[in-house]
């Protein structure tokens, strides 16, 4: 089983928050503009601390950003 990281999620959700780029959600979740960045551009997962920031802020769960794969 393989997990993948659903960045649109994460930019639909930073958007209708009003962060329309990456330095936006970074000031918003407390995060380094380069780990903001490669979220937004699917390089990187989000870690544990990371998420319970984005459900924090953004309302969105480790389910809404982490799905299995086939």
């Amino acid at each position: 089983m393989m997990l993948v990281y659903d960045r649109e999620t994460l930019i639909s959700a930073a958007q209708r928050a009003g962060d329309h780029n990456p330095s936006d959600t970074a000031r918003r979740l407390g995060v380094a503009r380069n780990t903001a960045w490669r979220l937004w551009k699917g390089r990187t997962a989000p870690s544990a601390p990371v998420i319970a920031a984005v459900q924090r802020h953004y309302g969105l769960s480790a389910d809404d950003l982490i799905r299995r794969a086939a």
